[in-house]
């Protein structure tokens, strides 16, 4: 007879061989089909008879398709199918070695199936919620055994998704942690430890993410297809927010944020008013045909145009003629957006504060061309070409003839004004004034002219030749054909423009560094350590980095300023910087350029 838990007991706990699955809804099918492949004997229970049915086909063509596609053999798929068997009863987990319930995200539902467990299982038995949102402590403390329950935390869809969240509390028995985190270990995952509250890691960062960028469309700060184009291209994920809502189901996302704010009161985690808008209108993503988007049909992921989509090219006026572009600046930014567009074909002054400066941007150009021309993707004539539009000055008095002049200096306000002062001085009537800030007032750098209807913002990402996207910054002041010009710019240069309003942040920065934010919170507070939490958003979320490798990329000085500036603007307690951030800034730690910051790194 296996030993009861408790959390003082060192007994080993038997192998995790026979395990119940709870609600065969996508997730617990997900769930079962990822069990019976790794060998373990599933039982499927659902209160459904038809979910069970279903359940048990989907896994079929799921299997089938697996051997069209050589994952699995014949002999593998009849195995697997095997291995499983459903029933609408409770009582068929008596002999399961754990248990993993996945019914709707409501306490009363899951208490109800925990205290009925109570009375069927071993004692020895484990009994994990798959809850993403509810406090695991709360559904442990009204179990006759709290010391066996804690959260197993699968991705959808559970076969493909690596991340396992692994929920203790502080009732729960180490051994059954071990023994879980071994299972998922077993079953080709990734697990993360985490701690219990709402949300847990990924979702807890995710979910504020998504809900901000809820509310930014809500107050038509941008378009919909602008928001979404904007995160995947800027931070290259693999969906934009509102489309990923849709995907999760807007009444799922409004669930899943109103127990986060419960238990966190953060103004982040207050649910959007359109999410509840959404919700009880029945337009709640994808599974019923509209949410944000609208589908072909209910369940389809084939988006259809609908009175919000925007007509094809845009209805923009015409531009001014733009043949020669002026950059000021010296450092990586300035050369980067010279490149681009001097390989668009525009004749390109690079000017900075010295000759000198100008000529070793220009340097920098000439080595990042001969990069692409090892690579195979220029030739070396076509490289000198490019190279060739490129004219170095010490005195922004060589902008006199430009179309079109990017300052892309410091991210210092006073330093960008005076800039722009001199340019109102020495470029012609008419010429376009961009700023590349990422989150000072473009209107600012406007009223430093007298032309503040020419002056616009043209945000570039780092590295400017590699990344597609521009935000384009319209002012209360920028002139109509200003707007077109720089949008008919973007075109020629092959960069995708979204539109947003002059505020701090822009889209990308107001949606990203909260999150960021966010996460350097959790190590604060001991929640999880970061190498967890950055496999957790990698793995979970299909981030590129985790938020502290991103850190430690952008640099933690850059991160810290465009906090303070989204937190001067909007005043929401919640966009406070973290005092981590601030203390390893005022250390010196700055990320990869001083060889230390979240992490350490070799110096080169």
């Amino acid at each position: 007879m296996a030993t009861p838990l408790s959390p003082q007991s060192a007994t080993p706990l038997s192998p995790l061989r026979t395990i119940a699955v709870v609600g065969l809804g996508t997730m617990g099918t997900g769930i079962t089909e990822v069990l019976a492949k790794a060998g373990r004997e599933v039982i499927g229970i659902d209160i459904s008879e038809a979910q069970a049915a279903r359940s048990l086909a989907a896994l079929e063509a799921s299997t089938a398709r697996a051997v069209a596609r050589g994952r699995l053999t014949e002999a593998e798929r009849a195995g697997t199918l095997a291995r499983v068997r459903t029933s609408g009863d409770l009582h068929a987990a008596a002999d399961a070695d754990l248990v993993i319930e996945v019914v709707p995200e409501s306490y009363e539902i899951k208490q109800q199936i925990f205290r009925e467990l109570d009375g069927i299982v071993r004692p020895d038995t484990i009994l994990a919620t798959g809850t993403n949102a509810l406090s695991v402590t709360r559904l442990a403390a009204d179990s006759a055994r709290p010391e066996r329950v804690l959260g197993l935390h699968f991705f959808n869809p559970a076969p493909a998704m690596k991340l396992v969240e692994v929920v203790s509390c502080v009732l729960t028995a180490p051994q059954a942690v071990a023994a879980v985190t071994d299972l998922a270990i077993e079953l080709g995952k990734e697990p993360v430890a985490v701690g219990d509250r709402p949300g847990f890691v990924a979702d807890g960062l995710l979910f504020g993410y998504l809900n901000q960028a809820a509310a930014m469309y809500e107050a038509r700060y941008a378009s919909r297809e602008d928001i979404d184009a904007a995160m995947r291209l800027g931070c290259g994920l693999p969906m934009g927010p509102l489309a990923l809502l849709d995907l999760i189901g807007i009444d799922t996302a409004r669930t899943v944020l109103e127990a986060m704010y419960a238990e966190s009161r953060d103004r982040l985690h207050a649910p959007a008013p359109i999410l509840k808008q959404l919700s009880e209108a029945g337009l709640t993503g994808r599974k019923s045909g509209r949410g944000f988007y609208s589908y072909e049909a209910p369940g389809s992921a084939t988006v259809v145009p609908d009175a919000l989509t925007p007509a094809p090219g845009g209805a923009l006026g015409t531009g001014r003629e733009v043949r020669s572009v002026g950059v000021a600046g010296s450092g990586t930014m300035a050369s980067g957006i010279a490149e681009v567009f001097a390989k668009a074909g525009y004749e390109v002054v690079l000017a900075a504060r010295s000759e000198e400066k100008a000529q070793a941007a220009k340097a920098r150009i000439g080595k990042s061309l001969a990069r692409s021309v090892d690579k195979g993707r220029l030739t070396a004539e076509a490289a000198a070409q490019i190279l060739d539009r490129v004219a170095p000055a010490g005195s922004y008095e060589a902008f006199a003839d430009v179309d079109l002049a990017v300052e892309a200096v410091a991210e210092d306000l006073e330093v960008k004004r005076q800039l722009f002062q001199a340019l109102d001085k020495v470029c012609k009537p008419g010429a376009v004034l961009a700023t590349t800030t990422s989150s000072l007032p473009v209107v600012a750098c406007a009223r430093a002219t007298s032309r503040p209807q020419d002056v616009i913002g043209m945000h570039f990402f780092n590295p400017a030749p590699a990344m597609k996207l521009v935000e384009v910054v319209r002012t209360v002041l920028t002139a109509d054909d200003v707007h077109s010009t720089v949008r008919e710019v973007c075109a020629k240069i092959k960069k995708h423009p979204v539109d947003c309003g002059d505020r701090a942040g822009f889209i990308v920065n107001a949606l990203l560094f909260p999150y960021l934010n966010n996460a350097i919170k959790m190590v604060q507070e001991h929640y999880a350590s970061l190498d967890d939490i950055d496999a957790a958003m990698r793995l979970g979320g299909g981030y590129p980095m985790g938020p502290f490798e991103l850190l430690d990329v952008v640099g933690l000085d850059v991160s810290l300023a465009i906090e303070k500036v989204l937190h001067r603007e909007f005043r929401d307690p919640g966009l406070a910087p973290a005092p981590l951030l601030e203390h390893l800034v005022a250390a010196g730690c700055l990320g990869r350029k001083t060889g230390r910051g979240f992490r350490e790194y070799a110096r080169r």
